[in-house]
């Protein structure tokens, strides 16, 4: 039970999201799919809690100016990955969600949302489907690769 614990909270943790958290279930003993639903379940708690307050803690953030350097360096670095999924517009975001890429997932989608103004009604389910989509594509791999 407390592996399963483990398998949400990496899920949920930026770094690994569920492109490490689908193969840590595997590893810990989890069929692939019981490992896809633990992990999808910690990212997509995320995604309204990084919508709705990451641009608030942010500012807030801001008001340091050793934090400042650090915020701007996130933000100037997540608009230039953006960039090229904002030309199309909210299927962009969705891309920039659900390609399973190192630098790509809820975070950074969430975090380019915010910055984009992209409301919540609109961002939300963008965001949760882009999720979804990219477990499914590890889930996929994580299948074929061990066997289930």
């Amino acid at each position: 039970m407390i592996s399963i614990f483990w398998v949400i909270v990496a899920g949920a943790t930026p770094l690994t999201e569920v492109k490490g958290a689908i193969p840590l279930g595997i590893a810990m003993g989890y069929t692939a799919f019981e490992s896809f639903l633990f992990s999808l379940l910690g990212n997509l708690l995320m995604v309204p809690l990084l919508l709705l307050f990451l641009r608030p803690v942010f500012i807030i953030l801001k008001k340091n100016d050793w934090i400042k350097n650090i915020i701007t360096r996130i933000e100037l670095r997540t608009l230039k990955k953006s960039k090229r999924y904002w030309k199309y517009s909210l299927f962009g975001l969705f891309l920039l969600v659900a390609i399973p890429l190192p630098g790509t997932g809820v975070y950074t989608g969430c975090l380019a949302a915010s910055l984009l103004d992209i409301r919540y009604k609109y961002s939300f389910p963008i965001v949760t489907i882009g999720a979804i989509t990219s477990a499914f594509l590890i889930y996929g791999v994580s299948a074929h690769i061990f066997g289930f």
